[in-house]
């Protein structure tokens, strides 16, 4: 891994394909174990979380269903502040045992104005599996139940997480060169 460019920006590697895998191979079997036999619905977070959770979710071996709900925050390297719900949840959650896939905790605003939601719809449990957290990020109260690795507040890249459309193929992640 080296130094690449995308758009006007270089970012350095930052977690290797091999530490993402093994972590997430980890907190899967976390999952299963804590989960088994609950039948969970998880819901992939994207755009960001498609890579994670194809990923999760070769290592779940219970009985498991998986959605996806688009929720939009960023624009270049920046949170707007604003969340958009560009495609909606068509499960019923009631009673439900419930596994939010995210790819980065940051300031948690998103989770926040997106649980109530969910729990509005009076699930049984309702659980966060994040792959990325920035802690020192973070206004807003979210408790991150399965994480992957806490990581400094900078911009990263790869692995589903993108600048401006670019980078999220990248099977590593990287941080902004400052």
């Amino acid at each position: 891994m080296s130094i690449i460019t995308v758009h006007d920006k270089q970012f350095q590697p930052y977690i290797t394909a091999a530490d993402i895998q093994q972590r997430i191979a980890q907190m899967a079997s976390e999952i299963n174990r804590d989960l088994q036999g609950k039948r969970p619905l998880f819901i992939a977070i994207l755009n960001g979380s498609f890579m994670f959770a194809g990923d999760m979710f070769k290592h779940i071996t219970i009985d498991a269903e998986i959605s996806f709900i688009k929720l939009v925050s960023y624009k270049g390297t920046k949170s707007t502040g604003n969340v958009i719900t560009s495609i909606g949840l068509d499960e019923d959650l009631y009673g439900r045992t419930v596994v939010i896939l995210e790819d980065i905790v940051d300031t948690g605003k998103t989770l926040s104005m997106f649980l109530p939601q969910l729990e509005h719809q009076q699930p049984e449990q309702l659980l966060i599996a994040s792959l990325l957290h920035k802690p020192d990020a973070q206004t807003h109260p979210v408790k991150i139940d399965y994480l992957g690795f806490s990581v400094p507040n900078k911009f990263l890249l790869g692995y589903g997480l993108d600048y401006d459309g670019l980078g999220r193929n990248l099977p590593e992640i990287y941080q902004l060169v400052d």
